[in-house]
């Protein structure tokens, strides 16, 4: 294949208009079905790249990047799956769908870790709209204009910001509180720019929020990041697309600035560095100066091969991109169907990891970003006769936690952080309650309320200025 081959022009496909590509024709009934009445749940939006170059349509449904981004039956218990495709397919009753769909969704555990009653910063007992701070150096930031995505990933933690669920949304649309919380907060060194993928914006839109980061008054901002999934759902944006020679030109003027710009970059199978015009989109952004971390979560019916990982992670830094994360993913959304157990995830990561040089050997994992924080399953032990996972925090809402090994025991069928239980004979780990652990962790349920995010605070929230 050569770059010519590639789509030059962006073309998404949704719900509403994937009947018109000419692969829809190759589904069979049931699978055309699945994605009419899941969709109705969880996002679906993808692209004519991913379409034409990532997905082998040979093997579909069992492609991992089919998988990845078209909504399939068993994502929906079966009982939800028929009340849902009665009312989609026969009844045709808007009214019932939407009062279902809400069902569904809320007993998703739509906000994962928090996010919305703990991670939100406040100032005058309101909540700045757009911004999470969990981790007292990295201030995440959620610009309006980044709320979409060049493609869906099916598993996306995210995925409350796509379907319509108003409430639970963070986004700001000019960085102006952004700017005025990081001059108050002198720790804080690293902004991550979020979304959705903020790589959907032009360049001139992109620029409008990341410029007033580089202003005098915040050097304390040592790191700007950019979480995306665009260099493998649409590296033209790199590469083709009409600015993208402007888009290269802020990455040098934010490098010249003396800031790192480092480049989040969401990789979930090796495919999608396999691409010509995706290692060139690689190329073109470490030659600004920035920095592009390859990270991704670990999903069961997609990258369970270590071969994938292991030859992901080689082709990355061949062409100077840094391995750094492989995530457990999280629980939301239709996480039965993606969770492995925490024991195979440690397999894959150690089998892949086991295949590479030390220069890929910078990646970290498995990794639970649950509510305490960045949880990383070292290994699987025996002490005194018992068997254990052997766990430490990467990162933490407690800084004193980072890195203070702590053990559990070992559960063959444990998929997060929650269904483990501690060693020893203990009652608790250390950090659940009776720590200072700045938000009280308690008994780590898996789905936190979300009563905490109320009327109020949505009125006091939206009275701010736009700059909110």
């Amino acid at each position: 294949m050569t770059l010519d081959a590639t789509p030059a022009k962006f073309k998404p496909y949704t719900r509403q208009s994937i009947q018109n590509a000419r692969q829809w024709q190759w589904l069979s009934p049931d699978l055309q079905e699945a994605v009419q009445v899941v969709s109705h749940v969880l996002p679906f939006r993808t692209n004519e790249y991913v379409m034409e170059q990532l997905i082998d349509w040979s093997n579909v449904p069992d492609d991992p990047i089919y998988r990845l981004t078209f909504p399939h039956r068993d994502m929906l218990p079966a009982r939800e799956y028929e009340q849902l495709r009665d009312l989609v397919l026969v009844r045709k009753d808007d009214a019932a769908i939407a009062k279902l769909v809400h069902d569904i969704r809320m007993r998703m555990n739509p906000h994962p870790a928090g996010q919305m009653t703990h991670n939100v910063p406040r100032v005058n007992d309101a909540p700045l709209k757009g911004l999470q701070h969990k981790y007292k150096e990295t201030v995440l930031f959620f610009p309006s204009a980044g709320q979409t995505c060049h493609a869906y990933c099916t598993f996306c933690f995210r995925w409350p910001q796509f379907v319509g669920m108003e409430e639970m949304k963070f986004d700001a649309r000019e960085s102006t509180e952004l700017v005025s919380y990081l001059a108050t907060h002198p720790d804080v060194t690293d902004v991550l720019i979020t979304g959705g993928d903020p790589m959907i914006m032009n360049t001139r839109s992109l620029a409008e929020f990341i410029e007033p980061l580089l202003a005098p008054e915040l050097a304390h901002i040592q790191n700007i990041r950019i979480g995306t999934k665009s260099v493998a759902y649409w590296p033209q944006r790199y590469v083709s697309d009409k600015d993208s020679d402007d888009l290269m030109r802020l990455f040098e003027k934010v490098v010249n600035a003396g800031k790192n710009l480092a480049l989040m970059g969401h990789y979930n199978h090796a495919v999608e560095l396999r691409q010509p015009v995706a290692q060139q989109a690689v190329k073109r952004i470490v030659g600004t100066g920035a920095t592009l971390r390859m990270q991704g979560p670990l999903i069961r019916h997609i990258n369970e091969d270590p071969n994938s990982w292991a030859e992901l992670w080689t082709t990355g830094v061949r062409l100077g991109a840094i391995p750094y994360y492989m995530f457990v993913e999280r629980d939301t959304g239709p996480r039965e169907y993606f969770a492995l157990p925490l024991a195979r995830a440690h397999e894959i990561f150690q089998a892949a990891y086991s295949m590479v040089s030390g220069l890929s050997r910078t990646v970290r994992g498995p990794s639970m970003s649950a509510f305490p924080g960045k949880v990383v399953i070292d290994g699987v032990v025996t002490i005194n006769g018992e068997k254990l996972f052997a766990l430490q925090f990467l990162q933490a809402r407690n800084p004193d936690w980072v890195r203070r090994p702590f053990f559990a025991k070992y559960d063959p069928d444990a998929t997060w952080l929650d269904h483990l239980k501690p060693a020893f004979g203990r009652k608790k780990f250390f950090f659940e309650g009776g720590e200072d652990d700045h938000d009280a962790v308690g008994a780590a349920g898996r789905v936190i309320p979300i009563q905490a995010v109320n009327a109020h605070d949505r009125r006091a929230s939206d009275s701010q200025p736009d700059a909110a």
